[in-house]
């Protein structure tokens, strides 16, 4: 068997220093080849320099891509920090969709050898791995969950993720990350109509976050703002504030001004989703 590793970093490979957990050289690769019996090929890919996933954007998700498509056929553990999971697992999800390929994230909000939980989800990472079903998925807290629609729902415990179901990606229209300056705005009651507009001014793009089903607040201008925008040819995706349940235009009568200024619907799509959706499509 082959078996793809790459480490971008993350708590799952850091350890104590001076001025707090950081990552350590070869404890994640030493890690995953103790726990693998002589008869696997282990490649490896480790990201230099290791990153916090605060860190992690386009470019890092095309170094990822570039790797997982130059070793075609191989199982892959992507081996990742907690904080922007939610936005690699939409990111592979969408990029790889239909190329039948097995990926498998995982990291952990204690570091390894620090009696957390660390080695249990590289033990699921690695027997998730030898399965050869096509997806993309996190190995975390007992569990496989699909990555494309994960939600960090808890920034201490263990059991910090959740998957929100998503629509079957279709193969998107891109397949690498382009430099596109997109952003997640969220509107909230009193928001300034001039603060929307100066950011959208800078952007190419925007994931909205609107209440509930679907609505936002009547207010004449910030609807001007948003179709000036879109008239603009400046793509605008709305999802739902609420963790789970998406959004429905045409649901209430408070959100029909909104979706009259062109802005597309993103049903199910988590935040994280619709901006991936924005980038590749």
């Amino acid at each position: 068997m082959q078996l793809l590793l790459i480490h971008t970093g993350g708590t799952i490979g850091m350890g104590p220093t001076a001025d707090g957990l950081a990552p350590v050289s070869g404890l994640l690769e030493g890690a995953v080849a103790a726990r693998l019996t002589a008869s696997v090929d282990l490649r490896r890919h480790v990201f230099k320099p290791l990153l916090d996933s605060a860190d992690v954007g386009p470019d890092h998700w095309n170094e990822m891509l570039d790797t997982i498509r130059a070793h075609p056929g191989l199982p892959v553990i992507v081996t990742h920090g907690t904080d922007t999971m939610a936005f690699t697992g939409a990111a592979l999800s969408q990029a790889l969709a239909g190329e039948g390929r097995r990926v498998i994230l995982c990291g952990s909000m204690l570091p390894l050898g620090q009696g957390g939980d660390a080695e249990g989800n590289l033990d699921l990472a690695i027997a998730a791995a030898r399965d050869n079903t096509p997806g993309v998925l996190l190995a975390f807290a007992g569990k496989l969950m699909p990555a494309e629609g994960l939600v960090k729902h808890d920034s201490h415990q263990a059991d910090a993720f959740r998957a929100q179901p998503q629509d079957t990606p279709s193969p998107p229209a891109r397949r690498r990350f382009e430099s596109r300056r997109l952003a997640i705005l969220t509107l909230s009651p009193g928001i300034p109509a001039s603060m929307v507009d100066a950011a959208l001014s800078a952007l190419d793009g925007a994931v909205l976050r609107l209440f509930g089903s679907g609505t936002a607040m009547a207010d004449p201008e910030l609807l001007r703002v948003l179709t000036k925008a879109v008239s603009a040819g400046k793509r605008l995706r709305g999802v739902s504030q609420c963790e789970a349940g998406g959004v429905s235009p045409g649901s209430y009568a408070a959100g029909a001004g909104l979706w009259a200024t062109g802005i597309e619907s993103g049903g199910k799509e988590t935040p994280e989703a619709a901006l991936i959706q924005l980038w590749l499509n």
